[in-house]
């Protein structure tokens, strides 16, 4: 009876690490979204809060660090708005993050305006747009959504290029304007402020045409010089001269005035949780090489963390063996995508034979080159990697649904085991 009781221990043990990576998962990932983080973004120093959980997260898992600490500091600009986020058509309140979305280059405002509508159609009438412009002085210029069925590609371009004119050039006459759209809105951040503010409300099939006033109070915070950071810690290796790269970034979005926080659940506390994974399966399992953890910092402001790294690197590029980034790992109903795998076939080769050996992902899709995450910076130096992220699940992106309740991380413990068993068998 003891033998019995002994094997059908043995057969468990696997499912239990499954599990208890699932529930480490789940953790990261709810702290990391929680109201305490502030969206990781620059209000209220949210960045700086994750990067000190991932620090503290390393020196608990026992990662090594290549200088007295695990972080590697830069800075750069970024444009805030840390309080006051009011915007009223013709008396009715928007609500920032479900109704609306400022442009993340705007500039504060604060006052009530007349508008000037310049409808889709209007943009194919030079005289009759230059016209409306120059009306437009001192007022809002306010653009009804349309039916992109109705418009050819090149027309949809044309349309693109004088909305962001309106936007951003500064010959544009107007105080701002309001774009009201039929997509799900999408924000982030920029390292730049413009001379004018400019919204995208969603258009929730109201007539948006007939707009008369607009008011407005909007706070914005441009900061030159931005301290953040990278965090950065190790596992030795059997082999010290090589080192395989996993990164993930944990920065997001942050806050839009006081009350909508862009949690970043998906995008990327889940990437940061794989990270955290690994990290303490290949501090408890040995592996054959040095393995590095990246947590990328300002990645949301165009991969500035790293850019910063690949330029100030704390180890030869070239000792690089091989990188997997992390970005958007919460779901994976459809599978995953490999960014990177038409230009190292024989490493996405491998990952497809884990995958069908274990039967664990729907699929394993093949991406050629993109510039879309972190690992950008390191493929443009010539050093070997993939980007993954899954496929399916959840639409939340870049929004304030993005959470860790609404997170199902659908397949986190097959795809981490399909990871784990890639990366060892280098």
């Amino acid at each position: 009876m003891m033998k019995r009781i002994f094997f059908l221990t043995i057969l468990a043990l696997p499912y239990l690490g499954k599990a208890q990576d699932l529930t480490y998962a789940k953790e990261v990932v709810k702290t990391l979204t929680s109201e305490a983080f502030h969206g990781r973004g620059y209000v209220s120093q949210g960045d700086k809060a994750a990067a000190e959980y991932i620090s503290k997260a390393f020196k608990e898992i026992g990662l090594k660090s290549f200088k007295r600490d695990y972080f590697q500091k830069f800075s750069t600009s970024v444009n805030t708005f840390p309080s006051t986020m009011k915007l009223v058509l013709d008396g009715v309140t928007m609500s920032p993050g479900e109704d609306f979305l400022i442009e993340p280059g705007s500039a504060g405002i604060n006052g009530q305006y007349t508008t000037v509508i310049i409808k889709a159609g209007d943009m194919f009438d030079r005289e009759s747009l230059t016209n409306k412009l120059l009306s437009a002085q001192g007022k809002f210029i306010v653009i009804p959504a349309y039916d992109k069925g109705d418009f050819s590609a090149e027309e949809q371009k044309q349309i693109q290029g004088v909305i962001n004119f309106l936007r951003y050039h500064p010959d544009n006459p107007a105080a701002g304007s309001v774009i009201f759209t039929n997509d799900k809105l999408t924000w982030s951040v920029s390292t730049t402020a413009g001379a004018r503010p400019s919204f995208t409300v969603s258009s929730k099939g109201e007539n948006s045409d007939i707009v008369k006033e607009v008011e407005l109070n909007v706070k914005n915070k441009f900061i030159n010089q931005y301290k953040t950071q990278n965090v950065i810690g190790y596992v030795e290796g059997q082999n010290t001269d090589s080192l395989i790269v996993l990164t993930a970034h944990y920065d997001h979005l942050g806050m839009m005035g006081k009350e909508a926080m862009f949690p970043g659940a998906n995008d990327n506390a889940s990437g940061i949780a794989m990270l955290l994974g690994l990290a303490r399966h290949f501090k408890a399992n040995k592996p054959k090489y040095n393995t590095v953890f990246i947590a990328f910092g300002a990645e949301e402001l165009g991969l500035v963390g790293s850019r910063h790294f690949v330029e100030n690197p704390l180890f030869p590029l070239q000792s690089i063996k091989f990188l997997v980034n992390f970005d958007i790992s919460g779901t994976g109903d459809d599978g995953i995508q490999v960014v990177n795998g038409k230009q190292y076939r024989d490493k996405f080769d491998r990952l497809v034979r884990i995958n069908e050996e274990h039967d664990l992902l729907k699929q394993v899709k093949i991406r050629g080159e993109a510039c879309n995450s972190d690992h950008c910076m390191f493929h443009q130096k010539g050093v070997p990697g993939f980007y993954i992220y899954t496929l399916g699940g959840i639409q939340a992106y870049h929004d304030i649904y993005d959470r860790s309740e609404t997170l199902p991380l659908t397949e986190f413990e097959d795809y981490f085991q399909l990871i784990r068993q890639f990366l060892e068998q280098f």
